[in-house]
C-alpha cells in the first residue's frame, strides 16, 4: 500500500472515492491542509487533482496526471495518478494523541 507523507499530511493509496466533490475554478489550488503555525499550505496547483471532502474533515483526492504536492518548508513530492485517502499525522503526549501542527 503506497503512502506519501509531507509534514503533517499523509496520503494513502485507495481504490474507492467517497465524500462530496469540492468546486473550484480552473487553475486554482487544491489545499489539503492550512498551515496553523507558518501560514504555508500543503497543496496541489493547477487542475490535475480533484478533491472530495468527508463530513469528518478528512477527504479523498483523485490525481488525473502526475502532480506535485507543494509546501514551502518541505521537498516537493510528485504524486502519480490514482485515488488517495487524505489523513493527518498525529503525535503522542502523555495527555492525548493530537494532530501535528505544521
Amino acid at each position: 500500500m503506497q503512502q506519501i507523507r509531507q509534514g503533517d499530511v499523509y496520503l494513502l493509496r485507495d481504490d474507492k472515492v467517497r465524500g462530496r466533490p469540492l468546486r473550484r475554478s480552473k487553475g486554482m489550488k487544491t489545499i489539503l491542509a492550512y498551515g496553523e503555525v507558518t501560514g504555508h499550505h500543503h497543496r496541489f496547483e493547477g487542475d490535475r487533482v480533484k478533491m472530495f471532502r468527508h463530513d469528518d474533515g478528512g477527504g479523498h483526492i483523485v490525481v488525473d496526471k502526475p502532480a506535485e504536492l507543494i509546501h514551502e518548508e518541505h521537498s516537493r513530492i510528485t504524486v502519480v495518478p490514482g485515488i488517495y485517502r487524505q489523513g493527518f499525522q498525529v503525535e503522542y503526549t502523555p495527555a492525548e494523541l493530537r494532530r501535528v501542527a505544521d
